[in-house]
Protein backbone atom coordinates (compact mmCIF):
# COMPACT_ATOMS: atom_id res chain seq x y z
CA UNK A 1 0.00 0.00 0.00
CA UNK A 2 1.23 3.59 -1.15
CA UNK A 3 -0.22 7.07 -0.58
CA UNK A 4 -0.01 9.44 -3.55
CA UNK A 5 -0.27 13.41 -2.53
CA UNK A 6 -1.41 15.56 -5.28
CA UNK A 7 -1.60 19.29 -5.44
CA UNK A 8 -3.49 20.04 -8.95
CA UNK A 9 -2.99 23.63 -10.31
CA UNK A 10 -4.84 25.56 -13.37
CA UNK A 11 -8.63 25.80 -13.58
CA UNK A 12 -9.72 22.95 -11.15
CA UNK A 13 -12.37 24.97 -8.80
CA UNK A 14 -16.21 25.48 -9.90
CA UNK A 15 -15.57 22.81 -12.75
CA UNK A 16 -17.08 19.57 -10.51
CA UNK A 17 -13.18 18.42 -9.94
CA UNK A 18 -13.23 17.31 -6.20
CA UNK A 19 -16.93 15.37 -7.73
CA UNK A 20 -14.91 14.04 -10.37
CA UNK A 21 -12.04 12.92 -8.41
CA UNK A 22 -14.18 11.52 -5.93
CA UNK A 23 -16.14 9.44 -8.56
CA UNK A 24 -12.79 8.45 -9.79
CA UNK A 25 -11.43 7.18 -6.20
CA UNK A 26 -14.79 5.20 -5.62
CA UNK A 27 -14.66 3.33 -8.54
CA UNK A 28 -11.18 2.70 -8.47
CA UNK A 29 -11.95 1.43 -4.23
CA UNK A 30 -9.09 4.35 -2.54
CA UNK A 31 -9.33 6.04 0.27
CA UNK A 32 -8.84 9.41 1.40
CA UNK A 33 -9.66 12.98 0.80
CA UNK A 34 -9.98 15.98 -2.08
CA UNK A 35 -10.62 19.44 -1.33
CA UNK A 36 -10.01 23.44 -2.77
CA UNK A 37 -7.42 25.05 -1.38
CA UNK A 38 -7.57 28.91 -0.88
CA UNK A 39 -4.64 29.24 -3.41
CA UNK A 40 -6.66 27.86 -6.34
CA UNK A 41 -5.68 24.25 -6.27
CA UNK A 42 -6.97 21.18 -5.81
CA UNK A 43 -5.47 18.91 -3.25
CA UNK A 44 -6.12 15.17 -2.99
CA UNK A 45 -4.64 12.31 -0.64
CA UNK A 46 -5.40 8.89 -1.43
CA UNK A 47 -4.42 5.33 -0.44
CA UNK A 48 -4.18 1.90 -2.69
CA UNK A 49 -1.72 -0.21 -4.69
CA UNK A 50 0.80 1.64 -7.19
CA UNK A 51 -1.08 0.40 -10.16
CA UNK A 52 -4.49 1.86 -9.06
CA UNK A 53 -2.80 5.04 -7.80
CA UNK A 54 -1.24 5.73 -10.92
CA UNK A 55 -4.48 5.27 -12.92
CA UNK A 56 -5.89 7.85 -10.51
CA UNK A 57 -3.04 10.21 -11.16
CA UNK A 58 -4.01 9.70 -15.01
CA UNK A 59 -7.56 10.79 -14.02
CA UNK A 60 -6.61 13.39 -12.25
CA UNK A 61 -3.69 14.93 -14.78
CA UNK A 62 -6.84 15.47 -17.06
CA UNK A 63 -10.07 15.77 -14.92
CA UNK A 64 -13.55 16.92 -15.74
CA UNK A 65 -14.20 18.59 -19.34
CA UNK A 66 -14.28 21.74 -18.17
CA UNK A 67 -11.09 21.66 -15.93
CA UNK A 68 -7.77 22.89 -17.75
CA UNK A 69 -5.15 21.72 -15.49
CA UNK A 70 -1.77 22.61 -15.91
CA UNK A 71 0.50 21.13 -13.28
CA UNK A 72 0.19 18.33 -10.55
CA UNK A 73 2.18 18.42 -7.84
CA UNK A 74 3.21 14.40 -7.06
CA UNK A 75 4.15 13.16 -4.02
CA UNK A 76 4.47 9.23 -3.56
CA UNK A 77 4.95 8.84 0.34
CA UNK A 78 3.99 5.24 2.21
CA UNK A 79 0.49 4.40 3.31
CA UNK A 80 -0.96 5.59 7.08
CA UNK A 81 -3.87 3.24 6.53
CA UNK A 82 -5.82 6.60 8.40
CA UNK A 83 -8.90 6.31 6.38
CA UNK A 84 -12.01 4.59 6.26
CA UNK A 85 -13.32 5.79 2.76
CA UNK A 86 -12.49 8.64 0.37
CA UNK A 87 -14.35 12.30 1.19
CA UNK A 88 -14.69 15.51 -0.21
CA UNK A 89 -13.32 17.65 2.73
CA UNK A 90 -14.96 21.69 2.89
Amino acid sequence: MRRLHLVIHGEVQGVFFRDYVRKAAYFLKLKGWVKNNEDGTVEAVAEGTNDVLQEFLNKCKHGPVLAKVTKVDVAWEDATKEFDSFDVKH
